[in-house]
């Protein structure tokens, strides 16, 4: 299922809220709604949150120099986000044709997906457990996806995997899009609390893990969802390989250290009322909900982008790629 579309001069976006219950696709008009939509994640995933702001920039009538700063300002941890417009803005003054730029930028995406899908299957091994968390997939990009994408190529090639995925709290992106995707597909995937993963590892279940990431550092620090590094933790103690999978545009070479990154902070109100009937907890009860945290380097196996595998030592072999 395609999650964006353009069709004869319509955009048209798979609203990801609505997820699973209902395949709705919403057709935004003004710079507004395009906020909303990558504020609200009605797009999500840093490769499909540049391929719909790539779009916004070719489509709406304003200022580009404005509405790059508009939209980036949506999710500033996204550092897909602020690459995709800052291509589209470029592309304005050198007088490129914008849609054609976009699409140029989307059809690059299911190519890279593709390519880290291929890189990533070659370190798995048919019948292998797999934990995942939060949705890296091809709702989170443009085909296959990042994280999920060797499990989703895997299935094309008559690979068996065993599929453990984290719900991800407090969005539910592992619940309510990850299950999704993979029951789709015809893949055996089992869903799991956040604070069963150490469970699962302990028992044998596990024998890789496999995220996305939003940013990566220099150093190979990187922002993943909230509650990834704690799966990292549990990997290396259990010793069990954590891979990132992430486009080389999400490596931001001027960020020295995950230190440098900037967590997105949510409000409160969904850790207690989003996806639940009543509130969780009451009205004045305090709630700190960043979006992401940052999984440091020296937890992390492998960093997979389209370029290759980068094993530890991280830091260094992600020069070599810049290089």
């Amino acid at each position: 299922m395609d999650n964006i579309k353009y069709e004869n001069g319509t955009l048209y976006l798979l609203d990801q809220t609505l997820l699973p219950n209902e395949e709705k696709y919403i057709t935004p008009k003004s710079k507004e709604d395009y906020f909303f939509a990558i504020k609200t994640l009605q797009v999500r995933g840093a490769p499909a949150i540049g391929i719909f702001a790539a779009y916004a920039m070719a489509l709406l009538d304003e200022n580009k120099e404005s509405l790059k700063s508009y939209l980036d300002s949506a999710r500033p941890t996204a550092v897909n986000l602020s690459w995709a417009t800052a291509r589209m803005l470029k592309a304005y003054n050198e007088g490129k044709n914008l849609i054609e730029e976009a699409v140029a930028i989307h059809n690059e995406d299911k190519e890279m997906c593709r390519k880290i899908s291929e890189y990533g299957l070659s370190l798995l091994n048919d019948g292998d457990g797999i934990l995942t968390h939060c949705n890296a997939g091809a709702l989170a990009t443009s085909n296959y996806g990042t994280g999920l994408g060797p499990l989703l190529l895997g299935k094309e090639k008559g690979y068996n995997f065993k599929v453990f995925t984290d719900e991800t709290r407090p969005l539910l992106q592992g619940a309510r899009l990850t299950s999704y995707e993979l029951e789709k597909a015809g893949i055996d995937v089992t869903l799991i609390c956040d604070n069963m993963s150490s469970l699962v590892m302990k028992q044998g279940k596990i024998n890789a893990v496999l995220v996305g990431a939003d940013r990566i550092a220099a150093n190979g620090d990187t922002a993943n969802k909230i509650g990834t590094s704690g799966a990292a933790i549990l990997a290396k103690h259990y010793g069990i390989p954590f891979y990132v999978l992430a486009p080389y545009s999400t490596i931001d070479f001027s960020c020295e250290t995950g230190k440098d990154i900037v967590i997105e902070e949510r409000d409160g109100d969904e850790i207690k009322t989003m996806f639940f009937e009543k509130p969780t907890a009451l009205k004045e009860t305090k709630c700190f909900n960043p979006a992401f945290d940052v999984t440091d380097s020296e937890l992390i196996s492998a960093i997979i982008t389209e370029k290759g595998i980068v094993k530890q030592p991280i830091k260094e072999g992600l020069k070599k790629l810049y290089d």
